[in-house]
């Protein structure tokens, strides 16, 4: 199994490198819907790709140095969806941060699985 796990972060890590990071919601930004959730770490997609929502793959970037150190597989019961999101040079603070705030509603729920 653990073999698995190793080629899952390399084509992870091929998809990213090989793909444009856009910060669209820079740490200090409103949500465009909800404007009083603030975005404390960058948060963005990866350049043309598509996800569950049919939208670019989602991407938190932290502070640290820029390689994957995670993944939040997220299930929304409002959206009725379910999604990943690639975290990439967060530090441990910034890894806290984003998942409690993918964890601090009864919709929406997320597990944080670390390289």
């Amino acid at each position: 199994m653990d073999c698995c796990n190793e080629e899952f972060w390399k084509v992870l890590d091929e998809l990213v490198s090989g793909t444009e990071i856009i910060i669209d919601r820079p740490t200090g930004t409103a949500h465009p819907k909800y404007p009083d959730f603030v975005y404390k770490v960058d948060y963005g997609h990866l350049k043309e790709t598509s996800s569950m929502d049919r939208d670019g793959i989602d991407v938190w970037v932290g502070s640290g140095e820029k390689k994957i150190d995670a993944i939040m597989c997220i299930v929304d019961l409002l959206k009725k969806d379910s999604e990943i999101k690639i975290l990439i040079g967060c530090t441990e603070e910034e890894k806290k941060i984003v998942y409690e705030t993918h964890n601090e509603t009864p919709f929406m729920k997320g597990i944080l699985i670390r390289r």
